[in-house]
C-alpha cells in the first residue's frame, strides 16, 4: 500500500506540475505574461554545488552546464515533494476522495518558496521587492500557485477514478 500512495503522490504532483506549466504556457502566447526560465532554476542550483547561494543577479552568473534540464526536473521534483508533503499532512485517503480546500491551501502555503526563498537567492529581493514591479511579480506568483492547487484537485480526483485499490477500498 505505501508504494501505491508513492505512486499516486508522483502521478498527482507530476500533473499537477503540468497544469501549472500549461497554465504559464497560455499567459504567455495569450497575454505576454513572461514565465520562469527554468535553466535559472538550474544555474542556481548548479552554484550551490560550489557553495554559492545568494546572487545579485543570476541571469549574470556563469552558466551551469546542464542547468535547464537540472532546472526543469528539479520544478518537477518539487511538485512531487508538495504533493506529498500535502498528503503527510491530510493523510492518504485524500487520494480516495480529494477535496478542494487542502489542495487550495497546498498552493497557497507553496508560494512561500519563491518569495521566501528563490526571489531573495536570484537577486530580486524578499518576495521580488528589488524589482520594479513587486506587486505583480507576487500576484502573479500567487496566483500560478494556486494554479498548481487547483492542479493538484484535478488531478487527485482523476487518479481517484482509476480502479478501486486496495488503498481505496470500502
Amino acid at each position: 500500500m505505501t508504494s501505491e500512495i508513492i505512486l499516486r503522490a508522483m502521478l498527482v504532483g507530476l500533473g499537477a506540475t503540468l497544469v501549472l506549466d500549461l497554465w504559464a504556457l497560455a499567459r504567455r502566447r495569450f497575454f505576454g505574461v513572461p514565465s520562469l526560465d527554468y535553466a535559472l532554476v538550474g544555474r542556481w542550483l548548479g552554484h550551490m554545488g560550489q557553495g554559492r547561494v545568494r546572487h545579485a543577479a543570476i541571469g549574470k552568473a556563469p552558466v551551469v552546464r546542464g542547468e535547464r534540464l537540472l532546472g526543469w526536473g528539479c520544478h518537477y521534483l518539487i511538485g512531487v515533494l508538495f504533493a506529498g508533503a500535502m498528503l503527510v499532512a491530510v493523510g492518504p485517503q485524500w487520494l480516495c476522495r480529494p477535496s478542494l480546500l487542502p489542495a487550495l491551501l497546498l498552493g497557497l502555503l507553496s508560494v512561500a518558496a519563491p518569495l521566501l526563498l528563490m526571489q531573495p537567492a536570484f537577486g530580486m529581493g524578499l518576495a521580488a521587492s528589488r524589482l520594479p514591479n513587486p506587486w505583480q511579480v507576487r500576484l502573479r506568483s500567487l496566483l500560478s500557485h494556486l494554479v498548481f492547487g487547483l492542479g493538484i484537485y484535478l488531478v487527485g480526483w482523476g487518479a481517484a477514478q482509476l480502479p478501486a485499490t486496495s488503498l481505496c477500498a470500502v
